[in-house]
């Protein structure tokens, strides 16, 4: 260190303590921008539409649980039990995160035992869960909704309160629509 240079002031030598997290949120970030790069022709040839968010299911507690009724506004898009699988998958995800057994309770003690330092050099069955998820939304975006102009954003991204669904139109369909519309409004005048 050069002298009269404080600690603080070096970035290499302070230890960071939030670099899971980080990296964590890195790799979500990846996934997600190697998600839009695949889906790129979908917001190129579209404009976004409306956003539909699925909520969360707090019926049986504070689990990680989203509703599956189907909303209204994707009727024309994409069928009910396709979008029902999509979040029944992702639930039965969520509760395999959350799940207590010997796995968690062995990170918790080795936690506590290395002062969570252990979690810098060890990815927790939690974090490959949603590893897993942000995999899944890719796949479901790039195979089911990209082609049908949805969009699924990872809960994860929204704080774990809704599932947030883009519905894209496409740009020459929008303007042909509402000329449509208003030549056959001119024609029943």
């Amino acid at each position: 260190m050069a002298k009269g240079q404080d600690w603080t002031d070096n970035r290499e030598m302070r230890p960071d303590l939030s670099g899971r997290l980080a990296q964590t949120k890195d790799s979500h970030r990846t996934l997600l921008l190697g998600m839009f790069h695949n889906l790129h022709d979908l917001r190129q040839g579209t404009s976004l539409a409306t956003k539909v968010f699925i909520q969360r299911d707090y019926s049986d507690g504070t689990i990680c649980k989203f509703q599956t009724k189907f909303p209204s506004e994707l009727e024309s898009r994409i069928e009910r039990a396709l979008f029902e699988d999509t979040v029944k998958t992702l639930n039965s995800f969520y509760c395999e995160a959350e799940k207590i057994g010997g796995q968690s309770y062995l990170e918790g003690c080795l936690a506590c035992a290395t002062a969570y330092i252990i979690f810098l050099c060890m990815e927790t069955q939690y974090e490959k869960v949603l590893k897993k998820i942000s995999t899944y939304i890719q796949e479901q975006n790039e195979k089911i909704y990209g082609p049908r102009g949805l969009l699924i954003t990872d809960p994860i991204e929204r704080g774990m309160r809704v599932i947030e669904i883009s519905v894209y139109e496409d740009r020459g369909s929008s303007g042909s629509s509402s000329s449509r519309s208003s030549s056959a409004a001119s024609s029943t005048r």
